[in-house]
């Protein structure tokens, strides 16, 4: 075969060499178009949640605000928003975070402790301004899964909700922990009675103190016991 036999074969492999060149750049463009509309889309979706945030915002001023968190890191939640507070300059916006607690009495090893127990575990409350900065500041906080509200709009804390709390957060003396409960049938572990078997008849929470029925001589008397002084049986 000669030259010229096969100049037309090499002229039709380049026109497909072109036309394939050509499809893929037309590809390319689509693909560029809908990367950018993609991108254009999520702009305005993140636009238009912050400004729904926003409007809402300034109709509430400050309050007190619930936020949800993954229950066991209410304290590190708290930490770490302080954090992000003090880095970001957010002080004129978010200006307290409150992990409620109040104080309780507990047995350990035969002593009485005692122990700060979180009054709504899965929760921390916010004091602060709702706006797109502050908003976006506390719900983007490590463990924070969200406001308590109507979708993403924050509902504040009603005052006599807030009231509430605080009494627990003032009362000073501790309470004791109930781990008791009347008719249980209990093992004295300590004192004069040492060994003995009976029922709890009454429970001083506030006092710590138990009265437990036992059999003496046949006959069934009062004992007052304190927490640490009797067992399960």
């Amino acid at each position: 075969m000669n030259d010229e036999d096969q100049q037309p074969v090499q002229l039709a492999d380049q026109a497909d060499i072109e036309q394939e060149a050509g499809d893929d750049a037309d590809a390319l463009d689509d693909t560029d178009t809908d990367v950018a509309d993609v991108d254009i889309a999520t702009h305005e979706k993140k636009t238009s949640l912050k400004t729904s945030v926003g409007k809402q915002a300034k109709n509430t001023g400050r309050n007190w605000y619930v936020i949800h968190t993954y229950s066991g890191y209410e304290d590190a939640v708290k930490k770490a928003l302080e954090q992000r507070i003090e880095s970001l300059n957010m002080h004129d916006l978010i200006f307290n975070v409150l992990v409620p607690k109040e104080s309780t009495i507990t047995i350990k090893k035969g002593q009485h402790v005692t122990e700060k127990k979180r009054l709504f575990p899965g929760y921390v409350l916010v004091d602060m301004v709702v706006t797109d900065e502050s908003w976006y500041v506390v719900r983007n906080t490590p463990n924070v899964t969200g406001f308590v509200g109507s979708g993403t709009i924050p509902v504040p804390v009603r005052p006599e909700e807030f009231n509430i709390i605080e009494k627990h957060l003032k009362k000073e003396e501790p309470k004791f922990k109930i781990d008791f409960s009347i008719g249980e049938n209990v093992t004295i572990s300590d004192g004069p009675f040492k060994n003995y078997d009976g029922m709890i008849d009454s429970v001083d929470e506030k006092k710590g103190k138990l009265k437990v029925l036992v059999t003496i001589f046949g006959r069934e008397t009062p004992v007052e016991l304190d927490f640490v002084q009797v067992k399960k049986k």
